[in-house]
């Protein structure tokens, strides 16, 4: 049985600023956004077959975004974040 992706990861969680402007208000502000880093394990996981194997040499570490939107600090409204910002690999 293959193994799940998740499986070849370290995880841990992290918190970095972002610099966001707000579509309503346009008020510009930086604001805490919460982040998973995966860094990929320095072997295999046991139970891995022949096709673990080739999909492990391939992988990264890489950063997925864990907020989607923000309060504003001004107007107190609720808004998100660019959806091209939620993966980034290392």
């Amino acid at each position: 049985m293959a193994l799940q992706e998740r499986e070849f990861f370290h995880e841990k969680a992290e918190t970095k600023p972002a610099t966001l402007t707000c579509p309503e208000c346009r008020h510009r502000d930086e604001y805490q956004v919460h982040w998973i880093r995966r860094t990929k394990k320095d072997r295999l996981p046991p139970g891995a077959d022949e096709r673990d194997g080739a999909l492990f040499g391939k992988l990264r570490n890489y950063l997925i975004r864990v907020d989607d939107a923000v309060v504003c600090r001004q107007c107190q409204r609720r808004f998100e974040i660019p959806s091209h910002q939620s993966l980034v690999f290392l």
